[in-house]
């Protein structure tokens, strides 16, 4: 049973390493997942401060997701509009122009969300650029946490 364990442990540290960068998994929390099931094993234990600490780390890290996006649009001046166009414009290039959409998706959106909703291009160029740097913030934030915890996993392993 402990090798099921961990062949899915191994499986969700993967779709989590995914996740991180691609939106429509969520990455860190099935990185905690491999965590749990590894712990589930016969062998292999983590302390529970260890799986306590991590799974308040998962939650910030996954809410964080959300909103720094959200905050770099507002910080450099974008509106609802230059949000909404972030998240379109996220979606429609990971649909249609992977890899590369998923970077430049969210600022094309966001600056077209701004021109739509009446703002200059100086405005909506700045607006677009908050929204790329709050992407790139989340991933990067998704990445260290799910690369820490497929760390700790290998090496309880080991």
């Amino acid at each position: 049973m402990d090798y099921v364990l961990i062949a899915l442990g191994i499986t969700l540290l993967l779709l989590g390493i995914a996740g991180a960068i691609l939106p429509v998994l969520p990455g860190p929390p099935l990185n905690y997942g491999a965590l749990l099931l590894l712990h589930a094993t016969a062998k292999y234990h983590f302390t529970d401060r260890f799986l306590l600490i991590w799974a308040v780390i998962t939650i910030l890290v996954y809410a964080l997701d959300y909103l720094i996006p959200a905050w770099g649009t507002k910080k450099f001046g974008g509106s609802k509009q230059g949000v909404w166009g972030s998240i379109t414009g996220l979606l429609i290039g990971l649909i249609f122009f992977p890899p590369i959409g998923i970077i430049l998706g969210p600022f094309i959106g966001a600056v077209l969300g701004e021109l739509i909703g009446g703002k200059t291009s100086t405005q909506a160029l700045r607006s677009g650029f908050g929204s790329f740097v709050g992407f790139l913030t989340g991933t990067l934030l998704k990445l260290i946490a799910s690369g820490m915890m497929t760390w700790y996993f290998f090496k309880e392993l080991i």
